[in-house]
């Protein structure tokens, strides 16, 4: 599979992960989140939501041009990605645990995380397959 496909995989699964952090209310239970959704809106809920389509976008515009179309920033912009993920695969895990329990983003939070690894060892392999 080539990083390009997982990469579309990856912005997939984030999708799914910020509809997670929406339906459980992220905005009202995880300081940063309620910091970050705070500069964009008085409104918590409307900054979340305004952010998560952002970074949605973000990534489908990532992938549409620059990735699908390899170009030279591609993987730089590809690692970018996935050193976000993997923040938010184990940052959603390590929150859990010290709450002693769910909380939201948890579930996808188990499919970015692989999803960054294989995308980082991919990435990892052409670029030494291309020295």
């Amino acid at each position: 599979m080539n990083y390009q496909n997982i990469f579309a995989a990856l912005i997939s699964a984030q999708a799914f992960h910020s509809l997670e952090e929406y339906f459980f209310r992220l905005w009202e239970t995880f300081p940063p989140a309620q910091f970050l959704s705070g500069l964009v809106s008085s409104n918590l809920e409307f900054g979340f939501v305004v952010i998560n389509i952002s970074v949605f976008v973000m990534g489908v515009a990532c992938y549409w041009w620059p990735i699908r179309l390899s170009w030279s920033i591609a993987t730089p912009i590809a690692w970018c990605w996935v050193v976000l993920e993997l923040v938010n695969g184990l940052g959603h895990p390590l929150w859990s645990l010290s709450q002693g329990g769910y909380t939201p983003g948890l579930v996808t939070s188990l499919l970015l995380l692989p999803l960054a690894i294989l995308l980082a060892r991919t990435l990892s392999r052409e670029q030494a397959n291309a020295a």
